[in-house]
């Protein structure tokens, strides 16, 4: 297997995302699958990595920080991107423009020598029953919107860049 698309949900945005990365570098004619990091039984079988986690509370959630932990002999020694689905685009006015500056934040709970190529932050979907009745009514008061906030256009693209990283030269 070439790579590793694993990844970490808490609601399923996370989980199609990958998806797509997959789909996109299997297009490009790489060998990809998109799977959870804690199905993966040896990590030394793929040549590279992208890894993603939905952020709860400003971090990967907590199986995704482990898989690179307990991993990271393997992932040091190969070309690795991570990306993380937040809310960036679910929220407005000052907030939104806040929300770029979460990945410093989340990239500080990963260990400081995974040496990652990019990390991005994509958008998911949020609904009404994903959060407690205080969640909500806070994250009204901040702005937020529920809905499916996922911009493929910008997950194409990007995998697309890895993709052309990755293939062999003509």
């Amino acid at each position: 297997m070439d790579v590793l698309v694993g990844y970490a949900t808490a609601h399923g945005s996370t989980r199609t995302i990958a998806a797509r990365i997959a789909s996109v570098l299997s297009r490009a004619g790489l060998t990809a699958e998109a799977r959870p990091m804690e199905e993966v039984e040896d990590a030394g079988a793929y040549r590279a990595f992208v890894l993603g986690s939905a952020v709860h509370g400003q971090s990967w959630l907590p199986l995704a920080r482990q898989f690179v932990r307990d991993n990271l002999d393997v992932l040091g020694a190969r070309p690795v991107w991570i990306f993380s689905v937040g809310m960036p685009a679910a929220l407005r006015g000052p907030w939104r423009r806040l929300a770029p500056l979460e990945l410093p934040t989340v990239e500080h709970g990963l260990p400081s020598n995974l040496g990652h190529r990019d990390h991005r932050l994509f958008s998911g979907t949020i609904g009404r029953d994903q959060l407690p009745r205080s969640g909500r009514v806070f994250f009204r008061l901040v702005g937020g919107r529920f809905g499916d906030f996922r911009d493929w256009a910008a997950v194409d693209d990007w995998a697309a860049g890895i993709a052309g990283e990755l293939r062999p030269a003509p």
